[in-house]
């Protein structure tokens, strides 16, 4: 479901409230627009549990009415503006798991009217703003009108600072709030409890100077107590007995592992088929060269699996930073160990296997996975790329500012990476769902594919046409493997229909059209009658777009009309197509200089 609101000349702007109880939890994508400030008479704003990304406008801080501000559990980015202290009636502001960074600003001291204040799950640094009265209540706060910080200026009843990366000491007038509000930082105080480890400090908390982890509170002694003698002789005994056990134990299984290469993996589904009944033979080897994390780990990088950024009825994908620093996306799977069968188990470990061999600059990074049993857990760990999908920019951004030079730049990078897919590997590897929601953008512009829905068909027994599923079919179910078509048939269909996706992401990148829209109808059908006259390929263009090059423009009308040619014998290979569009499209300097005056300023933005 998709919600755009669009602000008329409308001088008065006489809005009590939006329809916003049914904005949560929407599944609305894209930016906040700033033109939410301009309606001054605002008095609740609810987008909380959507899919909103980029950073929270200034102009928010405008509106004077606004009583409750919840943007909370979406992806939102960037500090917490300032400008929010102008929230003068105010009473609850909620922004809890989210991406926001920077400190937090002491201007929203000025909140008088200010109740419950939720900035927990994070990426928060710095100090709490805050006096250090220690005689401080909400109820004596009443009348106050000073601000000095989060305290005095407010009456916070509730209000929750944690799972983020504050230091410091927490403020003494808000040690009336439960411990809780506090965990999961990195605060050398008496009162915090639950605090990271002293490497997530160290590393998340780059740049915050004057603080020392891990130093001792002065005035702590401890004396050292003298043991009695048979506790001492206790110790020892259980220690030799212990070293007994650990050598017999891994004798026993060193035999264990030459008498069995492998381990047998029987069907745990008590629902009865004939693909269940196989017994499934599985190496026991087969990971064993490959990165293993542990689901602990991963939930600390995840703050306790909080920070969700995306899902699909087979997966769940959260967002976190491991202990070194990298920022990563985990994907973990929907399964329950009671329905996981030896066949998912074998599907599971040769999808890590051949995602492991992945190694493309266009090509997200793989970076380890987890096997566990206690929780059940089947996890992938990639790398993140921070600037959201290439659909999201298509269709959810500002389509001016997405220019010309980019959108190039990005199809010259997801051709080049199927390319490496398609004919640089052996054996070749077929993204399952390509389409722009599975192109990643990094900062720089540099597109990343990713396979996100290649589980689809561990679950799933159903089977489309897969250039259906390219035209813009996205309730589509894939076959499972090992029934129908030969492997190399789906994997011939697979690369086809790679190609077919990719003319259909050309086409976005061309028109900012959706692939398939209810009233408009399919994407490829509308530009089919344009393709076939030259002159009439100007009117696929975005509107938006300021300045087209008509030289490109000609090579991806050519490119795009081989690509969805409905005979799939007649596609050109990737290996052929990323030729066409390296040399139809220039990308140097020299190019884009001689292009248009402006292009110093888009050449620096784009690349």
């Amino acid at each position: 479901q998709w919600v755009w609101f669009r602000l008329h000349n409308d001088k008065t702007n006489n809005i009590l409230y939006l329809p916003t109880r049914k904005l949560s939890n929407s599944s609305l994508k894209g930016f906040i627009a700033p033109e939410l400030g301009r309606l001054s008479f605002l008095q609740e704003l609810y987008l909380d549990h959507n899919l909103l990304f980029g950073t929270i406008p200034k102009l928010i801080g405008s509106l004077k009415n606004l009583r409750v501000l919840d943007l909370s559990v979406n992806r939102l980015t960037g500090p917490i503006p300032s400008e929010l202290g102008g929230l003068s009636s105010v009473s609850i502001v909620n922004f809890h798991s989210n991406g926001l960074t920077g400190n937090i600003p002491s201007e929203l001291g000025k909140l008088q009217n200010l109740v419950e204040l939720r900035l927990d799950r994070n990426r928060l640094k710095g100090s709490i703003p805050g006096s250090n009265t220690a005689s401080f209540s909400p109820a004596s706060n009443i009348g106050s009108t000073a601000h000095n910080g989060l305290c005095p200026s407010s009456r916070l009843y509730v209000a929750d600072f944690s799972y983020n990366f504050l230091v410091g000491k927490i403020p003494s007038c808000l040690k009336y709030l439960p411990r809780s509000s506090f965990q999961g930082n990195c605060f050398q105080d008496e009162y915090s409890v639950q605090q990271r480890p002293l490497q997530i400090c160290t590393s998340g908390s780059t740049g915050q100077q004057g603080v020392i982890y891990g130093s001792k509170h002065p005035g702590h002694k401890h004396e050292k107590m003298e043991q009695p003698i048979w506790l001492l002789a206790l110790e020892i005994a259980t220690g030799v007995l212990l070293v007994v056990f650990v050598i017999t134990g891994i004798v026993t299984a060193s035999r264990s592992c030459k008498l069995k290469p492998s381990i047998r993996i029987s069907s745990w589904n008590r629902s009865k088929s004939w693909s269940d009944e196989i017994t499934v033979l599985i190496d026991s080897d087969m990971l064993k060269s490959l990165p293993k994390l542990s689901r602990q780990e991963l939930e600390v990088a995840c703050e306790d699996f909080s920070n969700i950024i995306g899902s699909t009825p087979e997966t769940v994908v959260y967002k976190g930073t491991m202990k070194d620093g990298p920022e990563v996306s985990v994907i973990s799977l929907c399964a329950f160990e009671g329905h996981w069968t030896s066949h998912h188990e074998l599907f599971y470990q040769n999808k890590v296997i051949d995602l492991a061999r992945l190694n493309h600059e266009n090509i997200a990074k793989f970076l380890g996975y987890c096997r566990e049993s206690d929780p059940f857990s089947r996890m992938l760990v990639f790398e993140y790329a921070p600037n959201g999908t290439l659909f999201e920019h298509l269709h959810y951004g500002e389509g001016g500012q997405f220019s010309w030079l980019r959108r190039m730049k990005i199809a010259i990078g997801i051709a080049q990476g199927l390319r490496y897919l398609h004919t640089e590997l052996q054996p070749p590897f077929a993204i399952s769902e390509l389409n722009s929601n599975s192109v990643y953008v990094t900062e720089d512009f540099t597109p990343k594919l990713v396979d996100f829905e290649c589980w689809k068909m561990m679950f799933s027994r159903h089977s489309i046409s897969r250039d259906e599923k390219a035209r813009g079919h996205l309730n589509s179910k894939s076959s499972f493997p090992g029934h129908g078509d030969s492997a190399a048939d789906r994997q011939a269909d697979d690369i086809q229909a790679n190609t077919f996706a990719f003319g259909v992401i050309l086409l976005e990148i061309i028109s900012g059209r959706l692939p398939y829209c209810k009233d408009k109808g399919y994407l490829v059908d509308w530009a089919s009658k344009y393709l076939q006259q030259a002159e009439e390929i100007g009117k696929l263009v975005d509107p938006e777009l300021g300045s087209v090059r008509s030289e490109d423009l000609a090579v991806l009308c050519s490119v795009v009309s081989r690509c969805i040619d409905p005979d799939p014998s007649k596609r050109p290979s990737m290996q052929i197509i990323t030729g066409v569009l390296e040399n139809g499209i220039d990308l140097s300097a020299a190019a884009i200089l001689k292009e248009s005056s402006l292009a110093w300023a888009e050449l620096a933005l784009a690349l």
